[in-house]
């Protein structure tokens, strides 16, 4: 189909699907607080912070997967190491019900630094064994907390055999950018206005307003599929948020929703990468430059 939109690249999707639809899982562990807290104490571990992170292990992981099995959908699910320390018998589970495990630094409350790049490579390296070690698979995908990469992530995850990282919010699909160990697959965000997180936690808005985000992204992307530009979108699901029982209806009414469509690609997020790199890597191509070097 002929684009009739202005947007300007050119893209098509396995079995022309007009959309690509991705559901990513967040699996994180914490040293000193999570995102959520009664009372801010910045002197000590906020022990009842910690404990609404344990919640995902404990019940969240398990609401997720079968409301995922409810709709045969193959997600992908970004760990801390800590986690997979922690809990490398979830990691494994997850594994082999069929989704993707990602790299997502070790600790969610733990940033790297541009100025100590010999750290973040010790981190990455650690981080990829006890994932590899749970998860049986080694992690191919990977995104820093809060997506707060460093000028150095993208250079050392494609040295490490990498293919894609997720610290990015520039556009509507996946995009190559050059590295100084080839090129590495850029799955930019496009689960913010559908991420419980931002959306219901930090927003502190009532569940629907995650339904509400996901049908208009998805109504405006699948309408623009159609006139020949077709786009991705995804949504975000953090164990210890979304696996609440609050937040669950709202997520399976967005998932059905997707369903009732045709021409919908529902992929884990390497298997749009690997789409990704194959088509732009076959076609005449201009590598994204990125901002700083890599």
């Amino acid at each position: 189909m002929t684009n009739s939109t202005r947007y300007p690249r050119e893209w098509a999707w396995p079995k022309d699907a007009r959309i690509a639809v991705s559901v990513n899982m967040a699996f994180e562990a914490f040293l000193r607080a999570s995102q959520v807290t009664l009372e801010k104490t910045s002197n000590k571990v906020d022990h009842f912070s910690m404990s609404y992170a344990e919640y995902g292990a404990k019940s969240g992981v398990w609401r997720i997967l079968d409301l995922l099995d409810e709709f045969g959908i193959k997600a992908s699910v970004s760990t801390n190491g800590l986690a997979a320390e922690r809990w490398p018998e979830i990691v494994r589970a997850v594994a082999d019900a069929g989704h993707e495990i990602n790299g997502h630094a070790w600790a969610n409350d733990q940033i790297m630094r541009d100025d100590d790049p010999q750290a973040e490579l010790e981190e990455i390296r650690r981080c990829t064994k006890v994932i590899t070690d749970a998860a049986g698979v080694r992690p191919v995908g990977w995104t820093s907390p809060g997506s707060a990469g460093s000028a150095n992530t993208l250079s050392f995850l494609k040295g490490e055999g990498y293919l894609w990282n997720g610290d990015d919010a520039s556009d509507d699909l996946p995009f190559l950018r050059e590295t100084r160990n080839g090129p590495m697959v850029i799955m930019p965000r496009t689960n913010i206005f559908h991420n419980d997180y931002a959306m219901w936690i930090m927003g502190k808005n009532p569940p629907g307003i995650i339904w509400e985000g996901f049908k208009d992204s998805f109504d405006e992307l699948y309408a623009e599929g159609g006139k020949g530009a077709p786009k991705w979108t995804e949504i975000t699901l953090h164990f210890h948020m979304a696996g609440r029982p609050t937040l669950i209806p709202t997520i399976r009414k967005c998932l059905a929703y997707a369903k009732q469509h045709q021409d919908v690609w529902f992929a884990r997020k390497r298997e749009i990468a690997e789409w990704a790199l194959q088509r732009e890597s076959n076609a005449e191509r201009t590598l994204f430059s990125p901002q700083e070097q890599q």
